[in-house]
């Protein structure tokens, strides 16, 4: 397998994990993320970095429905969750799933780019669901300074988009997540 599948595998294993130590009674409360809850965050994440990536290694379009379901909302998320994040990794251990393009909708991207974002998806987002549950995040080294080079690699497209804010100040010796958080407008320490 290659090395974006390991780094999709690492930060599957820590979203998963977060997602199990939400409580319902902070579903309502606000996360990181402005303007949404923890509820609206855990959707997020659950509709683009499970579903998204099954979807996109099986080149099937993602259902529209699939961003407006209440995921948080069911019995036993959390775990439904992890689940979806397994068979998602399995289908991109198909053979082909990582040639080609995958048809994003409104554009075509190679079929590890994709997955690179994707991997951006879940640390990111992860972190924003621990943060916002009072809980730690943590990558190997090896996995944040992929995240790194993503977010450095498309960050302002994803600032066009609303998709980050503003970057925040860190030193430059800051350990790679650090930095990552700190360059798509999140606060690593705050």
């Amino acid at each position: 397998m290659n090395d974006i599948h390991t780094h999709l595998t690492v930060c599957a294993a820590e979203a998963s994990r977060v997602a199990r130590g939400v409580t319902d009674g902070q579903l309502a409360e606000p996360s990181v993320c402005d303007g949404w809850t923890v509820r609206e965050l855990a959707n997020h994440l659950v509709a683009y970095s499970a579903h998204g990536l099954e979807h996109r290694a099986l080149r099937t379009p993602l259902p529209e429905e699939t961003a407006e379901r209440d995921f948080a909302g069911e019995p036993g998320w959390a775990g439904a969750y992890a689940a979806r994040l397994d068979r998602a990794l399995a289908a991109w251990e198909r053979p082909g799933a990582w040639e080609g393009e995958v048809d994003l909708g409104f554009t075509a991207m190679p079929a590890p780019v994709v997955a690179s974002l994707i991997v951006k998806e879940l640390a990111l987002h992860g972190w924003d669901l621990a943060r916002s549950t009072g809980q730690g995040f943590a990558l190997p080294e090896g996995t944040a300074a992929f995240v790194l080079g993503v977010v450095e690699e498309h960050a302002e497209v994803y600032r066009q988009y609303e998709g980050f804010a503003t970057p925040v100040d860190v030193p430059d010796d800051a350990p790679p997540l650090d930095r990552a958080l700190a360059i798509s407008g999140r606060n690593p320490k705050g």
